[in-house]
């Protein structure tokens, strides 16, 4: 049977492989694993978000959402020294190594590792940061982005990169009629940049 990296429990042998990311100025030594989103590279779509943005000035709380290997996640925690940071993944290995290569940057004592359910019922995040699972399936994604953009504070954003050919204009069009306005930040290498505001 065919696997995903949004598989909970990966069955294919876990081999770590290292990699490079250039990521907001930065040159991060990571480490991915096979059955874990885009191993053994910086997947195109997350380069062109670090790229094409800023890196926030915020003391938190901040989400990683379907984090991997975790490289939003060290990178949000380095770039937000008195942040929080909280990387969430349904794939149980992608969270082990996502808690690796924090502790391999000095950003641990920040960076909570979590599955879905495990993340406090009352916290709310000053940004959400994402690479979406798009292969999921629209119906899935959409319940994703449901249960996560309303746990956004007021007046916080979410920064999300997707892929024009698999539907990143429809998916703006479709924030902005759910009630988060959705602006497009950049565009690049046939990704698109999407910012969604918290109203109120």
């Amino acid at each position: 049977m065919d696997e995903h990296y949004f598989t909970a429990d990966p069955s294919v042998p876990f081999k770590r492989l290292p990699l490079r990311a250039e990521v907001w100025g930065r040159s991060l030594e990571l480490v991915s694993g096979s059955g874990v989103f885009s191993q053994g590279r910086l997947d195109p779509g997350t380069a062109v978000l670090f790229r094409e943005t800023e890196p926030p000035v915020t003391d938190g709380p901040l989400l990683d959402l379907g984090c991997g290997y975790g490289v939003l996640a060290t990178a949000l925690a380095l770039e937000c020294p008195a942040a929080e940071v909280w990387a969430v993944d349904v794939n149980e290995r992608a969270l082990l190594l996502a808690a690796e290569n924090a502790a391999a940057h000095g950003v641990d004592d920040r960076v909570r590792t979590a599955l879905p359910g495990a993340v406090p019922d009352g916290l709310r995040f000053a940004e959400l940061w994402s690479n979406p699972p798009i292969r999921i399936g629209k119906e899935a994604l959409h319940t994703l982005l449901r249960t996560w953009l309303p746990r956004l504070a007021p007046g916080g954003r979410a920064v999300m990169v997707v892929g024009k050919n698999l539907g990143a204009d429809s998916l703006q069009r479709w924030l902005t009629d759910e009630g988060w306005p959705t602006t497009r930040l950049a565009s690049a290498k046939g990704f698109r940049v999407l910012e969604s505001r918290a109203v109120g």
